[in-house]
């Protein structure tokens, strides 16, 4: 194995242009949708694990699983201890994978668990931040797990009374949310996607639906909107002024956060805490790994926090700015600072700009 292993360092660096996809080729077509400007090549395990010296290795490794028979684990197993030591991402795919498949496969070498009839958007950039993951923990082991955050228990116990107590309290509203947004326009009730939080740990992340569907496809073309945007285009964080994409219940749901509420479900799960930084789409966290900056996921990630109840929707807010503010959390967070920090939330809502 070790001699396996020098030989994959002397492979060509891969690029992101192809994808190695290990299954049966007819069910896994549906990753030509998924990721159109990706190559992706249909390999058995054995032709997988024949790749010579001077080939291309995989962005990443993507397996096809619809049962989880004893031979597909031992052949799991098997690639993930080839791509022992290099950032390539094992992911496993399926029709319908329960809590229980998840966790068989993740204790064998799976990096993630993807059912095939879930949302696919930014299915690229989610790689990507899986790969910079991996290359991060490669470089530095100790410092990640030494400076891994856990959720202080009386901060703990803190989320789960409140968001306990404010989901049933305001357990009409959000039915009453729920209906409107089906009345208005066409696409679930609840927009869900992968955010990096606290340690960069990757969750479903809720919300109620504000955008009509496809709105993700079409924010490429706005760039030139972003609040953030700097002259050189390297801004770090996207937020847009006045999104078109965005519903008329949805922009009034937006102004008031009540699109937020879901997230007290994340709450409940653990993801997240009511008051942090604010968990990042993929393709903002992968920007935020230089040593300074990822100290803001050294702190829980929260429904609300200090930047939403200083700055949040003024003009002339800097991501500079944001990134100080997250650190100055993550650095001074307490019970008695996150209680503040909720008792200045509702004022804050006030926005000067519609963001």
């Amino acid at each position: 194995m070790k001699l396996m292993h020098s030989l994959l360092n002397q492979i060509v660096p891969s690029s992101r242009q192809y994808l190695a996809c290990i299954g049966d080729p007819v069910e896994m077509t549906v990753l030509k949708q998924w990721l159109p400007n990706i190559d992706l090549k249909f390999l058995s395990f054995q032709e997988f694990k024949g790749l010579k010296i001077g080939e291309v290795l995989p962005y990443g490794v993507v397996v096809f699983a619809n049962e989880i028979p004893v031979s597909t684990i031992k052949e799991l197993r098997s690639v993930k201890a080839l791509l022992e030591g290099t950032p390539i991402p094992l992911m496993v795919i399926g029709n319908d994978f329960s809590l229980q498949d998840k966790r068989i496969l993740l204790s064998h070498g799976a990096d993630d668990c993807i059912n095939i009839n879930t949302n696919h958007d930014g299915f690229d950039r989610w790689i990507d931040f899986l790969r910079l993951s991996k290359e991060i923990a490669l470089k530095n082991p100790t410092k990640i797990e030494k400076e891994e955050y856990k959720i202080p228990l009386t901060k703990r116990a803190f989320d789960v009374v409140a968001s306990s107590i404010t989901l049933v309290l305001l357990s009409p509203v959000m039915l009453i949310i729920a209906i409107a947004i089906k009345s208005e326009s066409k696409g679930p009730v609840i927009y869900s996607s992968k955010r990096a939080g606290s340690g960069y740990k990757v969750f479903d992340f809720l919300k109620f639906r504000s955008m009509y569907v496809g709105a993700d496809a079409e924010l490429i073309k706005m760039k030139h909107m972003n609040q953030y945007e700097n002259n050189d285009g390297s801004s770090v964080f996207f937020k847009l002024k006045n999104d078109p994409r965005v519903t008329r219940l949805g922009n009034f749901l937006r102004n008031t956060s009540l699109d937020e509420l879901p997230q007290l479900l994340n709450v409940l799960k653990g993801d997240m805490s009511i008051v942090g930084n604010r968990p990042l789409p993929l393709y903002e966290a992968q920007m935020l790994t230089k040593d300074r900056a990822a100290k803001r996921f050294l702190a829980p990630a929260g429904i609300t926090g200090l930047w939403q109840v200083t700055k949040r929707g003024k003009k002339d807010l800097s991501e500079e700015e944001r990134i100080e503010l997250d650190i100055e959390y993550a650095n001074n967070h307490s019970l008695k600072n996150d209680i503040n920090i909720v008792m200045k939330t509702l004022p804050a809502l006030a926005q000067e700009v519609s963001v």
